[in-house]
């Protein structure tokens, strides 16, 4: 799981907010991966450069290994951070993937703001650019409201149900991530046997003698 988010300002609430899901996730069982915030200052996404700049890359490089993705933006004027949304339009490199852009990965999404409003409309702005990305949004969503809960020296929200919260959210993204990838094996065994080469060496048994 990639987590992929947070602003400049070195340990900040959307930042912490993300440690929490990710921490969750790792604790059952999940490899985890945070992109913060200052990891994603970088040149503006310009789709006739490429890819040039290295936290380019290897942001690009983790989304396309991963089977699932955690989002975290601070609400800016009621919408995603220019930080976040450049990130994500990187993720246009990966159109030729073998999972186009989030093909196949739960993303859930997470928004920061001092106040529901713009916390809500963020999050609904994370939610819009995963599907537009051919990702499967968690059905649960968080906003971590700051004039109301915070983070404390432990980590963990004040907010016990903002807590929860997180921690469900991270499960969701697990256990989607485990179902998916079950779910592509059983197909790939379905196809190797429906396969023209399986079919003839099936043939061929059936016509073996038998009894020696």
């Amino acid at each position: 799981m990639v987590g992929i988010g947070g602003s400049p300002r070195p340990d900040s609430t959307a930042e912490r907010a993300l440690l929490v899901v990710l921490a969750e996730a790792e604790r059952q069982g999940a490899e985890v991966t945070c992109i913060g915030g200052a990891e994603l200052v970088m040149p503006l996404y310009d789709p006739r450069e490429g890819l040039r700049s290295a936290r380019a890359l290897r942001l690009v490089s983790e989304i396309a290994a991963a089977d699932g993705l955690v989002l975290a933006s601070p609400a800016y004027h009621g919408s995603i951070s220019g930080l976040v949304k450049n990130a994500l339009d990187h993720v246009e490199e990966l159109r030729d993937d073998a999972r186009p852009y989030f093909s196949g990965r739960a993303v859930a999404g997470l928004a920061v703001a001092q106040g529901w409003q713009g916390g809500v409309s963020t999050l609904a702005a994370l939610r819009d650019v995963t599907h537009a990305l051919r990702g499967w949004p968690t059905p649960l969503g968080v906003v971590v409201n700051t004039a109301v809960a915070g983070f404390g020296p432990d980590g963990a929200c004040t907010d016990p149900d903002v807590q929860r919260r997180l921690e469900t959210m991270a499960t969701q993204v697990v256990d989607f991530a485990r179902m998916y990838v079950l779910g592509s094996t059983a197909r790939d065994a379905d196809d190797a046997k429906s396969s023209p080469t399986a079919r003839d060496a099936a043939g061929a048994e059936s016509l073996s003698p038998v009894g020696k």
